[in-house]
């Protein structure tokens, strides 16, 4: 396999693994790559996944822009406006679906948080999966670099890569990265916000572990709600968002046992043992007297409960 996919104690470890070739996402590491995100969407045991790159120059160069030897120039322009009006079946603009079917096959959003840990260049596709499928970056000080390869290609792409960028970086930011397709390093993602933080290329995995780690112990059926809600819902008006959150919260409570133990961890002055366990439908609450509905009707009012 060009990825290597292992799965220990809650955690996915997802690295392209073709150095020779920049880690690039050639059709092998392409179906790879979907496979594994379909494989830990599907794996409750999983509660989080790290993606990285081998080696210590790429994370990822990009897409695989050979050319198929036995199509010739005016058959491949035949195709790809065909493409256009004529999509094949169970794909979004041509790029197969798995796991989510909005961004195609290897943009997904998966509904579990996913780490990158950029060990060198995030370039073209590479830059793209980091901003469709990565919630939280981690760069190599010494060896990230980051080019959006669009523009000098003479393209604007067939990826979401520029809608995306322009939704997560100041407009002027995103206007330098997408107009001028100059390469930049670590310390200006930083500064324009596109990774979280910057750490010492020997310590890159380390820190990715460490935060995985620690999103392990968080109830899993609550991470994976937060991060599609704010996926789904980010973009609405605050009071449609917010009516969203609270049934989304309302069927947290009703329905796992997390929201529960959270509470009775806290008031215990432990820590939470959360297993995203979901709970049985009970029998309807019985008739209350009128003594009971008043007393509990102050409380509802007053909101302490």
């Amino acid at each position: 396999m060009a990825l290597d996919y292992i799965k220990r104690d809650g955690v996915a470890y997802i690295t392209l693994n073709n150095p020779a070739k920049a880690n690039i996402l050639d059709k092998t590491m392409s179906d790879d790559i979907s496979q594994a995100w379909i494989d830990l969407w599907e794996d409750r045991s999983i509660r989080c996944a790290i993606l990285t790159g081998a080696g210590d120059k790429h994370f990822c160069g990009g897409h695989n822009l050979a050319k198929r030897k036995n199509i010739t120039e005016e058959e491949r322009e035949f195709l790809r406006t065909q493409r256009i009006y004529w999509p094949l079946a169970g794909t979004v603009h041509g790029q197969k679906t798995g796991v989510d079917g909005r961004s195609g096959d290897h943009y997904p959003r998966v509904w579990k948080p996913v780490i990158a840990a950029v060990n060198g260049w995030a370039a073209g596709a590479g830059l793209y999966i980091l901003l469709s499928s990565c919630d939280i970056r981690i760069a190599s000080a010494e060896n990230a670099r980051f080019k959006f390869s669009l523009l000098t290609q003479g393209w604007l792409g067939h990826g979401p890569g520029a809608s995306l960028l322009i939704k997560q970086l100041r407009y002027i930011d995103a206007m330098k990265v997408l107009l001028t397709d100059e390469p930049f390093d670590a310390t200006e993602a930083l500064r324009i916000g596109l990774i979280n933080e910057v750490a010492p290329h020997a310590q890159l995995m380390e820190r990715a572990e460490k935060m995985a780690r620690h999103i392990c112990t968080l109830p899993p059926v609550a991470v994976r709600m937060m991060k599609e809600f704010v996926v789904r819902f980010g973009d609405m008006p605050t009071d449609q968002a917010w009516h969203i959150q609270n049934l989304m919260n309302a069927l947290l409570i009703q329905t796992t046992t997390d929201g529960e133990e959270g509470r009775q961890a806290f008031n215990a002055k432990r820590k939470p043992k959360f297993t995203g366990a979901l709970r049985k439908r009970g029998e309807a609450w019985a008739e209350f007297s009128e003594e009971d509905l008043k007393r509990l009707d102050e409380a509802y009012r007053s909101g302490e409960y």
